[in-house]
């Protein structure tokens, strides 16, 4: 089973982008760790105590039965994050402390300062994590960090502020967990239930859902995309159209 970190600009990114597939990756058994780049605030509706709230509620419709997932906030400033080398090794450290060796992060074209600045950091980071001879910080919800790493994988979810249509290098068949991500996704009240301009969120996520999941002869599908060429042993693993 495989050590896996899924990093996003603020709390409702991660759930909004591949919520079904942190389901899915945890019920699998996979070590799965949720960071939270910013709280979320200032936001139009909420405050931080019901974002952080929130995010902890979210958590419970993504985790495994007596299996509960794990959630860190690195605190950078919502709306001004930027990529410094104290970002970088703040998110390095964390890869190494979590020894991720799959990571997630948003996809490279946004419309988001945020999510631009978080996708480069993580990018940068992930190179980082795997110096020799440099000090990282302990992350927050962590006494140590790991020896240097270079996480195998990094992949790329949709969450993005673009009208722009996805355009995946694979997708993973969610049917099994699209409801957990609904409940997950609603569980921002502040944000898709109190925030009328954001209530169509959860229909177009559904309807994307399920268009990515007919790509693949599925009832629901999350899309990713990478810059690197994925390898297979076998053709077995394919999906059957």
């Amino acid at each position: 089973m495989a050590n896996i970190l899924v990093i996003g600009p603020h709390p409702d990114d991660q759930e909004i982008g591949m919520g079904g597939t942190i389901a899915l990756l945890a019920a699998q058994g996979h070590n799965v760790l949720i960071a939270d780049m910013t709280d979320g605030c200032p936001t139009p509706v909420g405050d931080r105590p019901t974002r952080l709230a929130e995010a902890q509620a979210a958590l419970t419709h993504l985790s495994p039965p007596g299996r509960p997932l794990r959630r860190v906030l690195l605190d950078l400033p919502n709306r001004r994050v930027e990529h410094t080398l104290h970002a970088r090794h703040l998110v390095a450290g964390l890869i190494r402390a979590h020894q991720a060796s799959i990571v997630f992060c948003p996809h490279p074209q946004d419309a988001h300062p945020d999510h631009l600045a978080t996708t480069r950091i993580v990018e940068d980071a992930r190179f980082d994590a795997k110096l020799t001879k440099v000090d990282m910080p302990v992350p927050p919800g962590f006494d140590t960090i790991g020896p240097p790493i270079y996480p195998t994988w990094l992949f790329y979810y949709y969450c993005s502020h673009l009208r722009r249509v996805p355009d995946p290098a694979f997708i993973i068949n969610t049917t099994s967990t699209h409801e957990a991500k609904v409940r997950a996704v609603l569980a921002y009240e502040s944000q898709f239930v109190h925030n009328h301009k954001n209530r169509s969120v959860v229909d177009w996520l559904a309807a994307e859902d399920r268009f990515l999941g007919s790509r693949i002869g599925a009832r629901a599908g999350e899309g990713f995309w990478t810059r690197e060429p994925l390898g297979l042993s076998s053709l077995d693993s394919l999906a059957a159209f």
